[in-house]
Formats: structure tokens, sequence, C-alpha cells
């Protein structure tokens, strides 16, 4: 293991304690009000980018924005290939970046962009584009790969596979994560489409979940022939409400395998695979908890469901 892999190891490990953790999270979403857990966490490891005063849709924002901050000290901290893991996993984040530039670029409102700064795959150059068109090329033209010819929303879900494929290649440990993410995306799909994937699709998710799995007609026929490490996101899922069950269950592995990686492992890309996990999920659970404070509290049985 090189110094580097030691050093940036050390600093994971002391970085995945900026989170509030299930527990805080939760008394968080019962608070009175969002002004009330604005300020709270305002206080909190959030601090970075929350301010009290902040709109529910601007304090989420930033919940996520000082994710990303952390992430990029990280950075600084692991070799090459721990920059190269980062990266990849934080593709996500790019893709929102993609789909909100796309909505600007038809005319609509979108917040700024997030700054991934070096853990951006492409988004120097998408940032740049002037159409739908430049974006297909420059994606073409980057590891994201070629989204084939669609609308702004396939865009989206051509990203969405691209990069549970990146992930399964450069982040090992991270592999049923981006097996079940991609199982998702699918499920939505086929719900929200009640056909087939456009065969366009079907070649990338071929990739990921198999031919089978690509070929489905049905969520039915897709739960057939999922492999195990995909199968859990979805199980039981038949109906598009089932979805944000299966995707607190797909958070909730996420933190836990995090967890135990970080626990276990004394140094190397395992520990960083598992602290940016446990802080992802405890951004997306905070996110869920400032929309039940925002609510006074109400709907905190649906909190508990989920996160």
């Amino acid at each position: 293991m090189t110094a580097g892999w030691v050093a940036g190891s050390v600093r994971s490990r002391a970085m995945s304690s900026r989170r509030l953790g299930p527990g805080a999270a939760r008394t968080l979403a019962a608070s009175p009000s969002l002004d009330i857990a604005v300020g709270v966490l305002a206080d909190s490891p959030y601090g970075h980018d929350v301010r009290p005063g902040q709109s529910l849709a601007q304090a989420q924002r930033a919940v996520v924005d000082t994710f990303v901050w952390n992430m990029r000290v990280l950075c600084g901290w692991v070799p090459r290939d721990g920059v190269t893991v980062l990266r990849v996993l934080l593709g996500a984040l790019e893709i929102a970046n993609v789909e909100d530039h796309l909505r600007q670029l038809r005319g609509a409102t979108a917040p700024p962009p997030y700054r991934l700064g070096a853990l951006g795959t492409a988004w120097a150059r998408l940032v740049r584009t002037t159409s739908l068109e430049d974006v297909h090329r420059v994606l073409a033209a980057s590891a994201w790969g070629n989204p084939g010819p669609g609308t702004a929303r396939q865009v989206g879900l051509a990203m969405r596979i691209s990069l549970a494929d990146r992930v399964v290649s450069a982040a090992p440990d991270a592999a049923a994560w981006a097996s079940g993410a991609a199982a998702l995306v699918v499920t939505g799909e086929l719900l929200s489409s009640g056909g087939p994937l456009p065969a366009r699709l079907q070649q990338a998710v071929t990739r990921v979940l198999g031919a089978d799995a690509a070929g489905a007609g049905n969520v039915n026929d897709l739960a057939r022939h999922l492999r195990s490490d995909a199968r859990w996101a979805v199980a039981d899922v038949t109906a598009a409400q089932d979805l944000w069950i299966a995707t607190g269950r797909w958070w909730r592995r996420v933190h836990s395998d995090g967890l135990a990686m970080v626990r276990r492992a004394s140094q190397g890309p395992e520990v960083l695979v598992g602290t940016l996990a446990v802080m992802a999920a405890d951004a997306w659970r905070v996110r869920a908890a400032l929309e039940v404070a925002a609510r006074g509290g109400q709907g905190l049985e649906v909190f508990d469901a989920v996160a």
C-alpha cells in the first residue's frame, strides 16, 4: 500500500464522521418548523453551505454542496487512482448537472450546478454546450459514451446506465449498489413506458444487468431475469408507488455496507468507497428530514419507513 493510500485512508476515516447519523437526522425531521431545522443544520457538519433562513430547496441543495465540498477536500489526499474512484462515484451529480443544463437550454430555470472541480468527468466541456446535439457530441467523446439519439430525458437515462457500468469497473466494492441502481432505473422506465426498453438502452443495460434483463417487457419479466446482485433493490416493486420504498431500501444498504467498509478496512480503496457511501447516504437522509420538518414534523412515519 502506497503512502498516498495510507494518508488518504486516514483522512477518509476521519472525514466519515462529518455527518449527522440516523438518530440525529430523525430528530431533525421532528423539528416543529423548517426554520428551526435549518438553524440546527447550519450549526452541524453541514454548516459549510447550509445557512439560517434558507428555503427548503436551498437547504437541500446546500446539504449536497457540503457533501461535494468534503469529497473535493478528500480528493487532495488520495492517490490518482483514488481520485478516479471518487470521480466515478460522484457521477450521479454530474448527471444532475447535465439534466439541469438541458432544462436551461429549453428556457427553464435551474439551480446553479454542483461544483465538481477535478471530480467532474466531462462537465467542464458539457457546461459550454448550447444544444442537445452538442451534449450528445461531448458525451460520445467522453467516458460516458454515446447516449444515442433521443430526448433530453433519454440522455439522463443513458447516463445512469452508463454510470452503473463505470462503477462496476472502477469501484468493485460498490458493484452491488451500481447493479441495484440500474435495476431501479430500468424498473422505473418499464413502469412509466408500459413496454420494453428502446433498443438503444437495451444495449447499455445488457452490459450491466444481462441480455435477458435488458429485453424484459415488464417488471415481472425483469424480476425473473435479474441477477441476485441487482434483484435485492427492486424486490416487491410492482407499481410506481413502490419505487420510493425501494429507493429508501437502496440507500439503507449503501449506508450499512459503507459503514462496514469504514470499520473493517485498515486502508485502501475500500475505506474511500465506504466513506463516500456513508456520507452520501447521510446527505440523502438529511434532505428527507428537511422535507418532513418543512411540514412541521408531519409524516415522520414516512421518514421512518424510508430512512
